[in-house]
Protein backbone atom coordinates (compact mmCIF):
# COMPACT_ATOMS: atom_id res chain seq x y z
CA UNK A 1 0.00 0.00 0.00
CA UNK A 2 0.90 3.68 -0.68
CA UNK A 3 1.69 6.60 1.72
CA UNK A 4 -2.22 7.62 0.78
CA UNK A 5 -4.16 4.69 1.17
CA UNK A 6 -2.25 3.82 4.47
CA UNK A 7 -3.09 7.97 5.56
CA UNK A 8 -6.34 6.98 4.59
CA UNK A 9 -6.91 4.01 6.52
CA UNK A 10 -5.34 5.51 9.37
CA UNK A 11 -7.95 8.47 9.59
CA UNK A 12 -10.62 6.13 9.53
CA UNK A 13 -9.06 4.66 12.40
CA UNK A 14 -8.56 7.47 13.90
CA UNK A 15 -11.89 8.87 13.50
CA UNK A 16 -13.42 5.19 14.46
CA UNK A 17 -11.60 5.15 17.77
CA UNK A 18 -12.66 9.06 18.80
CA UNK A 19 -16.30 8.76 17.93
CA UNK A 20 -16.17 5.51 20.55
CA UNK A 21 -14.56 8.08 22.80
CA UNK A 22 -17.38 10.44 22.79
CA UNK A 23 -19.97 7.87 23.27
CA UNK A 24 -18.76 5.85 26.17
CA UNK A 25 -18.16 9.65 27.39
CA UNK A 26 -21.78 10.79 26.75
CA UNK A 27 -22.93 7.41 28.03
CA UNK A 28 -20.48 7.84 31.21
CA UNK A 29 -21.95 11.47 31.56
CA UNK A 30 -25.88 10.41 31.50
CA UNK A 31 -25.48 7.79 33.71
CA UNK A 32 -23.85 9.80 36.27
CA UNK A 33 -26.67 12.63 35.82
CA UNK A 34 -29.31 9.98 36.43
CA UNK A 35 -27.64 8.71 39.60
CA UNK A 36 -26.76 11.75 40.94
CA UNK A 37 -31.35 12.97 40.28
CA UNK A 38 -32.16 9.92 42.24
CA UNK A 39 -29.68 10.94 45.04
CA UNK A 40 -31.26 14.25 44.72
CA UNK A 41 -34.82 13.07 44.89
CA UNK A 42 -33.78 11.18 47.66
CA UNK A 43 -32.62 13.90 50.08
CA UNK A 44 -35.09 15.81 49.08
CA UNK A 45 -37.82 13.30 50.74
CA UNK A 46 -35.78 12.81 53.31
CA UNK A 47 -35.90 16.32 54.29
CA UNK A 48 -39.70 16.85 53.81
CA UNK A 49 -41.56 16.07 57.70
CA UNK A 50 -43.70 13.43 57.41
CA UNK A 51 -47.27 14.16 57.06
CA UNK A 52 -49.59 11.57 59.26
CA UNK A 53 -52.90 10.68 56.74
CA UNK A 54 -55.62 12.44 57.65
CA UNK A 55 -59.18 10.85 57.04
CA UNK A 56 -61.18 13.53 56.42
CA UNK A 57 -65.10 12.64 56.47
CA UNK A 58 -67.44 14.26 53.40
CA UNK A 59 -69.00 17.17 53.78
CA UNK A 60 -66.93 17.70 57.25
CA UNK A 61 -65.74 21.24 56.84
CA UNK A 62 -67.06 22.06 53.29
CA UNK A 63 -70.66 23.61 52.86
CA UNK A 64 -72.00 20.96 50.03
CA UNK A 65 -75.62 22.88 50.75
CA UNK A 66 -74.37 25.96 49.71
Amino acid sequence: MDDFTMSIARMAMDMKASQFTRDYATSLTKKVMDTQEELAVNEIQNLMPQVPQIQIPKGEFIDVYA
